[in-house]
């Protein structure tokens, strides 16, 4: 199938609209006459994803954060996101990114329903639209009540993470969490001002996690890989229903540092 209709299906799904006036979203590199057969899912069009996509064959690299974010005046082998550019160009693939619409029309509500998180809202409203507000992150309610240490736990279980921090009193109960996939930090106050017991988010550097248990709120790190890979599977599932004739290879998860 061309891409040009496999976009329209994805930008249905995930309205350009949605995204966040900063981001980058969209196809990234390649022609919308591509003809697609195989796909390749991954988090980041990193220069080992762009080999394995090549190698396996994949016609389209389809990533949650775009490769481009600011302008680019040259494209040339000497510059590493040129040199992507390059890579992909030549191994006759394209680029489309799903990112922050992504995260405002299907993230949050996954990594919520993962979570067990019931009387949910939109921690941080972004826009309107006919169907009402929209925007990052969900605020609700614990399908069972726990301590910060076993809820610590339970994030780490859903999500499959390696490990995670936390700041806060591990026997603190937990009824009401925030959740914002990837990097939350900003949106602390929110999750605070909403009434959650703890916001569950990556990123988060000391003092932004000192600072929120001093003002009330535990914090859960998830890292910012953590909640987000659920992205590939999720992708994955939904080319699988809407076009069965595609081949889908994923990366593999893994972390993108080494912890020892």
């Amino acid at each position: 199938m061309r891409l040009e209709t496999m976009i329209e299906d994805l930008e249905i799904l995930c309205p350009p609209g949605y995204a966040e006036k900063w981001d980058n979203c969209g196809l990234q590199a390649g022609s919308y006459d591509q003809e697609v057969r195989k796909v390749y899912i991954a988090l980041d069009a990193t220069g080992e994803v762009i080999q394995k996509a090549k190698e396996s064959g994949a016609d389209l690299i389809l990533t949650h954060h775009p490769l481009l974010f600011d302008g680019i005046k040259h494209v040339t082998d000497r510059d590493f996101v040129g040199k992507r550019i390059l890579e992909i160009i030549r191994g006759g693939m394209a680029l489309y990114a799903m990112h922050t619409n992504f995260d405002v029309a299907v993230m949050a509500d996954a990594a919520a329903d993962m979570l067990g998180l019931d009387q949910r809202e939109i921690l941080e409203v972004t826009g309107a639209d006919e169907k009402g507000p929209y925007g990052i992150g969900r605020i609700g309610r614990l399908r069972e009540a726990a301590t910060l240490a076993e809820t610590a736990r339970r994030v780490k279980e859903v999500y499959s993470i390696p490990s995670v921090r936390f700041y806060g009193d591990p026997a603190m109960p937990v009824e009401a969490a925030a959740i914002l996939p990837g990097s939350g930090k900003s949106e602390i106050d929110l999750a605070l001002a909403g009434g959650a017991d703890v916001m569950i988010t990556g990123d988060i550097n000391h003092h932004a996690g000192i600072d929120a248990v001093e003002k009330g709120i535990a914090v859960i790190d998830a890292g910012h890989y953590g909640v987000e890979k659920l992205f590939i599977p999720y992708m994955a599932d939904y080319l699988k229903n809407h076009f069965p004739s595609l081949e889908i290879c994923m990366e593999e998860e893994e972390e993108s540092f080494i912890q020892i």
